[in-house]
């Protein structure tokens, strides 16, 4: 469980890899990931197991920057029931709220870090459905960081819920989909887009909840859009993945149908896409040819001959599952792959 700054060279070229890739070995295969966005907590992120038991685990993990091992704190380790789809730490940048966490499996649930760090507590169960015994999955949330006492989630059962974390209630609820809904994003305060099995990108205004506008549908029948980025820095774009699919769909909503550019770089499916957080054209995917690939879509509008290459390229030891991209430390990127987790300098 130690971890290591993969030091392949000697002398001064060893003091430079060291800090280019710092890796971290789980007891545990990694699903779920996510970076920190706290400025008086650099380097950290959350991780989460994917077990095939009720219980599971969530740890958080820090590197030590004097000495380049991620250490995690067994005092902030916790379990969770089955493995988290998804974990987001609050985004608040500067400190102004407490140190909270929030995971989707069953249902959502929002923990709170002691301020002393001397432990993780439940600070809220959000469940929509009361009335039934059972509950739709949930596949994914997103925080919105306009307004973080919003989170939305997206379900099995079809519906997004939008949650007002802080009063603990449901803002709205709706049926997004004609089928299961795999990831949600926001936009900004009021507006979210999602990807479902039925094969469209989606986006919803709360503002007018009876109506949502069709970005994208796959071109084949029934093929599930599993995930969805939007663009921070330009909110124009959007990226999505097609289930077991090795290429990227990136979209202009102002261009509904019709994609922008396709990323065909990959040599197996994408799982995962994140959009630079500091950059309005630069992405980041990776996927089952254990590549993770940085690209500049500042030419996105001309036509490439041949198609996009992308500028970075880095390959892990495993097919990578998960994908973040700090917001608060925008040189790094994050990786997992099997039970490792690896920040890499780009």
């Amino acid at each position: 469980m130690g971890a290591s700054s993969d030091p392949n060279q000697d002398g001064s070229d060893e003091q430079q890899r060291r800090s280019e890739i710092y890796t971290y070995e789980a007891p545990w295969h990694i699903y779920a990931m996510n970076w920190s966005v706290r400025k008086d907590k650099k380097y950290r992120l959350a991780i989460s197991s994917l077990l095939e038991q009720y219980p599971n685990r969530v740890e958080i993990v820090q590197l030590d920057d004097s000495n380049g091992e991620i250490r995690s704190d067994p005092k902030l380790s916790f379990e969770h029931p089955y493995p988290p789809t998804k974990v987001i730490f609050i985004p608040d940048k500067e400190c102004q709220k407490p140190d909270l966490l929030a995971t989707s499996s069953d249902y959502l649930r929002i923990w709170r870090v002691a301020s002393d760090n001397s432990r993780v507590e439940m600070k809220s169960l959000l469940n929509n459905n009361r009335n039934s015994e059972f509950s739709g999955p949930l596949t994914s949330f997103d925080w919105n960081e306009a307004e973080p006492k919003r989170i939305g989630t997206s379900s099995i059962d079809t519906t997004c819920t939008i949650w007002d974390i802080e009063r603990e209630t449901v803002d709205t609820q709706l049926i997004a989909h004609d089928k299961e809904v795999y990831d949600i994003a926001w936009g900004g305060v009021g507006v979210f887009a999602s990807v479902s099995a039925d094969g469209s990108v989606r986006v919803f205004d709360l503002r007018d909840k009876e109506h949502s506008t069709i970005i994208y549908e796959s071109s084949e029948p029934d093929t599930p859009l599993v995930r969805l980025g939007w663009n921070k820095q330009d909110p124009r774009y959007m990226a999505t993945i097609i289930m077991d699919s090795a290429k990227v769909v990136v979209l202009d909503i102002r261009f509904p149908t019709l994609p922008v550019v396709e990323l065909q770089r990959h040599q197996a499916s994408v799982n995962a896409i994140a959009w630079a957080p500091h950059s309005s054209c630069h992405i980041c995917t990776a996927g089952d040819d254990s590549q993770a690939l940085i690209w500049d879509l500042s030419s996105m509008g001309q036509p490439i001959e041949g198609g996009l290459d992308p500028i970075l390229a880095y390959t892990a030891g495993a097919e990578i599952e998960q994908l973040q991209w700090s917001s608060s430390q925008p040189d790094w990127v994050a990786i997992a792959f099997s039970n490792k987790l690896q920040i890499l300098r780009v």
